[in-house]
């Protein structure tokens, strides 16, 4: 048994319930544990009876009573990521200070693991990403698998909390870039159609998608989640395709492809959306472009703005196109600097 401890919960354990902090502290505590300890008085924060949801704050104490020995847990091996990894990862970095990691997340590397994924995605190669730090940096949102472009990371738990209030508040702004087939007609505009989500087919439900419900439909249909995008042309060649810059209002799995294929203007490269099975098809043309263009994903993570967790000022990290869309760009003539930063800047889409 262990005595009387008086604990001062330090600068990065703040703004989180007492339950959950006490349990990563000591974790032979249970839930049921820790409710009686509170409810009989023998936890006590700044010497005042409290409930496990109450919210702790940097700099009060603790006061803990006497506990039994944790079980001895083996130690777990560190992650080993491979010299090549830390390299390609470590160069995707497009800004850092002591809070918050900004990378530019290759097309085609997983945010984080799942079925099929192995331990080779941004999540995984954390260890790569500490930079003098203990812990590994949290992801606070995700990007898809074959979607390139800024993806924020926190270095510390409260950073992380606070991040993820941020995205769930909306007061971050992220801008993407995609190549779609055709031309959207008005050339700016919002789509508010609802997504469900359609199981996939495989043992692991590989091949999950999304299906666009109509607006008036969503509330009636089970599972359906209303999801809003904006969109702008800012150039197009011809009738056969536009650049456009997409904005996520909400931020649905697979919003962006699912939304522009419903518009009848699939992103370049998207068999899922863009294939045959597209039931709008929209000008005619399909997701693929042919002759020099890449046959990867044209959607491009451009720009997040949020307000810094510790700072509070504002931040704009933006990224550059990824080699396949750069190549792409190049070959239809559009240029990176031709087009405002925000184009719905002002705007009331």
């Amino acid at each position: 048994m262990s005595g009387v401890q008086v604990i001062r919960v330090g600068a990065d354990e703040g703004e989180q319930r007492l339950d959950r902090w006490l349990k990563r502290r000591f974790p032979q505590l249970n839930q049921i544990a820790v409710e009686k300890l509170c409810r009989t008085g023998q936890i006590r924060v700044d010497a005042g009876r409290v409930k496990p949801a109450t919210r702790i704050a940097a700099g009060q104490e603790v006061r803990v009573p006497p506990l039994p020995a944790a079980a001895p847990v083996p130690a777990q091996p560190r992650a080993v990521v491979r010299e090549s990894d830390a390299q390609m990862i470590q160069s995707a970095v497009l800004w850092r200070d002591e809070h918050v990691i900004a990378l530019n997340k290759p097309a085609g590397l997983p945010s984080q693991g799942g079925s099929g994924q192995g331990d080779r995605h941004v999540d995984g190669l954390g260890a790569a990403l500490m930079f003098g730090y203990k812990d590994r940096p949290k992801l606070v949102h995700r990007l898809d698998k074959d979607t390139s472009g800024v993806l924020l990371l926190a270095r510390t738990d409260r950073v992380a909390r606070r991040l993820s209030e941020a995205f769930r508040a909306r007061t971050t702004r992220k801008i993407y870039w995609a190549a779609v087939a055709g031309v959207p007609s008005p050339k700016l505009g919002t789509i508010r159609f609802g997504l469900v989500k359609a199981p996939g087919h495989g043992r692991g439900g590989e091949g999950e998608k999304m299906i666009c419900v109509h607006p008036s439909r969503v509330d009636q249909t089970e599972g359906a989640k209303r999801a809003t995008t904006d969109y702008a042309v800012l150039d197009s060649l011809g009738s056969r395709v536009s650049w456009c810059a997409l904005v996520p209002v909400t931020g649905r799995t697979h919003q962006l492809r699912a939304h522009m294929a419903e518009l009848g203007h699939p992103i370049i490269g998207d068999g899922k959306y863009g294939g045959s099975g597209q039931e709008n098809l929209g000008d005619g043309w399909g997701a693929q472009l042919g002759g020099e263009i890449s046959r990867k994903l044209h959607l491009h993570a451009r720009s997040i703005a949020f307000d810094h967790p510790v700072t509070g000022r504002r931040v704009t990290i933006t990224a550059p196109l990824p080699d396949h869309m750069a190549r792409t760009w190049k070959t239809l003539g559009w240029h990176e600097n031709d087009v405002p930063a925000d184009p719905f800047e002002g705007l009331d889409t």
